[in-house]
């Protein structure tokens, strides 16, 4: 078994479906695999797919496990996570197929503080299993010698980091040995997004929200009130926890417009995900300027494809301008000589009751070729948001 807890997945995943059983208890959505690389996979491929989407059904919250998210996550009630110890993954709701071009199709439909919490591990599964039937071999002596320049970098530049890789890792052996040297040699290493990896080693766990909150909001209340009504709303089942924005869902122009002084003052920082994280940064600081906030007292974290030496310059950039963290991910738990997965699974449809119709969701990315959604959609989000391209 490739998933085996739980746990073992993204501490956003559970955040965003507990704000969808706060606020949107009957929502329904549907998650929707893409590979960038249009990657051509076997049937045996896919029979070990399949397998392990089956195996899934036996994975479950064990009462120690339990007893720990409670200690170290106050922002989530006990009562969560005693409903999630009797959830459980149903594959009878994954469908998944190869096209005959053999590309890989993969969707989830279920309630939205349930299948929210698919995404994640079945990325996890895909990547791992297509490593596997490519006879890829990770050499453990290569991962720490990449690892060591990393963590000597962060050192001695003090550049504060979490590790985010869980979704597009290698391997779960892969993750748990760069977590593990994370703990014991890096200095400045904030925590892990992974909620197992952080009980098994002691580290924070590490995590907000995620673009689907926004492209939920966007396709029930329109996408040029999308980002206030998502922040809005997170602040109402938060409280002011968990207080880093996600900018780029609808590109980081219509986010920096519609962010508010309140949020402004509320929130503790903004999340950059996409585009030129430099010009981001001081649109940002200006931002900030005119609302009358100080930036040096707000945080930008960094997630966008990052490698540690980009991170430094990111870093020294900010340096009396603005505070700065960076959420690393692919180049922390894929960085083994072998070319990494570039997959994703996002939020394609959803509607606010079983009565409603179904409403196609879209993401604007600041990068080209991230944008997600058919092609009439996103020309109808475009049009609303008043961007040309």
């Amino acid at each position: 078994m490739v998933i085996k807890t739980l746990l073992d997945t993204d501490l956003y995943k559970f955040t965003t479906s507990y704000a969808y059983i706060k606020l949107f208890p009957y929502a329904l959505g549907t998650f929707s695999f893409k590979d960038r690389d249009e990657t051509e996979y076997t049937e045996g491929f896919l029979n070990a797919l399949k397998n392990e989407i089956h195996n899934l059904a036996l994975v479950a919250l064990r009462k120690e496990e339990l007893e720990y998210m409670c200690a170290h996550c106050r922002f989530l009630p006990r009562i969560y996570w005693e409903w999630l110890s009797s959830f459980r993954f149903d594959p009878e709701k994954i469908t998944v197929y190869l096209d005959e071009e053999h590309h890989l199709h993969m969707e989830v439909t279920d309630l939205l503080y349930k299948v929210t919490l698919y995404e994640v591990p079945l990325l996890a599964v895909v990547s791992e299993i297509k490593n596997q039937f490519l006879n890829r071999i990770p050499d453990r002596q290569v991962i720490i010698d990449r690892l060591t320049g990393k963590v000597k970098l962060s050192n001695e530049h003090h550049i504060p980091f979490s590790e985010f890789g869980t979704r597009r890792r290698f391997s779960f052996d892969v993750h748990e040995t760069v977590v593990a040297y994370l703990k014991e040699y890096a200095r400045y290493c904030t925590g892990t997004s992974n909620c197992y990896l952080a009980m098994k080693y002691d580290m924070r766990p590490m995590g907000t929200h995620p673009h689907e909150w926004f492209m939920f909001h966007g396709a029930q209340f329109g996408y040029k009130h999308a980002n206030y009504m998502a922040l809005e709303n997170w602040v109402n089942v938060y409280d002011g926890d968990l207080g880093t924005a996600l900018s780029d869902t609808y590109t980081s122009d219509s986010f920096l417009f519609n962010f508010s002084r309140k949020q402004a003052k509320l929130f503790d920082g903004v999340r950059c995900d996409s585009g030129d994280e430099f010009e981001f940064t001081d649109r940002l600081i200006e931002r900030y300027k005119e609302l009358g906030v100080d930036p040096t007292s707000k945080t930008i974290i960094f997630s966008n494809a990052l490698d540690f030496e980009k991170a430094l310059h990111l870093f020294e950039y900010c340096q009396g301008k603005i505070r700065c963290s960076f959420g690393i991910g692919t180049n922390l738990t894929n960085d083994t000589g072998y070319t990494p997965s570039n997959i994703v699974m996002k939020l394609s449809r959803c509607k606010m009751n079983a009565n409603q119709e179904w409403r196609e969701c879209v993401k604007l990315s600041d990068d080209m070729g991230k944008h997600m959604g058919s092609s009439a959609e996103l020309k109808a989000c475009l049009y609303e948001l008043r961007i040309s391209e």
